[in-house]
């Protein structure tokens, strides 16, 4: 009998699937609704995101140009033919949260993805070489830690000005050092298995054990802060933008709306109104999907 098969009490013999991780955590990941309206959020921004940048390639905007000035129209109420308002230079304020979308997504997946690369590459390497390696990068990663990230990252973007590219690139060389601390954890526990023990005694070398065999093994708290780091970069971009320091006019942010309708909080409410829900509604999808892989990753908590 091969191990893919089990034996019935009838002496029947069912064939099983081979066990698969990815397969068992979406499984356990459908089972939690919440994570799973998460995920639909996202995807529906996503899609929404990608739509818009699409369309703006060929200069065909929806509803309306985001950049077309229209003194005329300033500060209408939200109406039929202005679903969410105008804002004070008669901007079409859905239009400009739309095309605001790309940019809060964009930001968040670069950054976090500039954050996991830098995070995997220190976490890995003190994790699986201990000693005065883990020693070196751990009280650097750890001096990393005692800087305010919000404060750091504006004080960098002060120096080097603000841009799209520069907060993107900006967030990410700030926010690796939770995940370098979740590897290096997770491969402290895993340097010492049979199998990495095993791939030493043939004379596997170290780099390829590293990428192989360790790595793979460790990628569960890694999806988890991504996931999480997506939503606290959204979040930092768009203080940044509020504050002035991130993406700039005319470019549309959620940031930058949020920034312009404070000056007409009591005249026009829809321009804080509309940018703060949709800011809210995307870092609770993400969140929401973060929380969801932990509980899918936790034997624990297995339903």
């Amino acid at each position: 009998m091969t191990g893919n098969a089990i034996a019935t009490s009838a002496g029947e013999v069912l064939r099983t699937k081979p066990y698969s991780f990815w397969r068992e955590l979406s499984i356990q990941f459908r089972k939690n609704h919440l994570a799973m309206g998460g995920l639909a959020v996202i995807g529906v921004l996503f899609v929404i995101a990608l739509i818009v940048v699409l369309f703006s390639l060929f200069k065909i905007y929806f509803p309306y140009d985001p950049n077309a000035i229209d003194l005329t129209r300033k500060l209408l109420f939200p109406s039929t033919v202005h679903l969410l308002g105008t804002d004070h230079l008669g901007r079409d304020v859905l239009s400009r949260m739309l095309h605001g979308s790309w940019i809060s997504l964009t930001v968040g997946f670069v950054s976090v993805a500039i954050a996991i690369s830098i995070g995997l590459l220190i976490g890995s390497l003190a994790g699986y070489f201990a000693g005065w390696v883990d020693a070196v990068l751990m009280r650097f990663v750890d001096i990393m830690m005692t800087f305010p990230t919000f404060f750091l990252i504006l004080t960098v973007i002060a120096l080097l000005g603000p841009g799209f590219w520069k907060v993107m690139i900006v967030i990410g060389l700030t926010s690796w050092t939770g995940t370098a601390r979740f590897v290096r954890a997770e491969i402290l526990s895993l340097r010492q298995r049979d199998f990495v023990q095993a791939a030493r005694a043939v004379g596997v070398p170290s780099h390829r054990i590293i990428l192989r065999h360790v790595l793979p093994n460790a990628m569960a708290p890694v999806l988890i802060s991504a996931t999480l780091g997506v939503a606290g970069a959204v979040l930092t971009e768009s203080g940044l933008s509020f504050l002035g320091f991130g993406v700039q006019p005319p470019q549309p942010t959620w940031g930058n709306i949020l920034t312009e309708g404070r000056l007409y909080i009591f005249d026009a409410w829809w321009l804080t109104l509309f940018p703060g829900l949709a800011i809210l509604i995307m870092v609770l999808a993400f969140n929401l999907c973060g929380e969801g892989l932990r509980d899918a990753l936790d034997p624990r908590l297995r339903r």
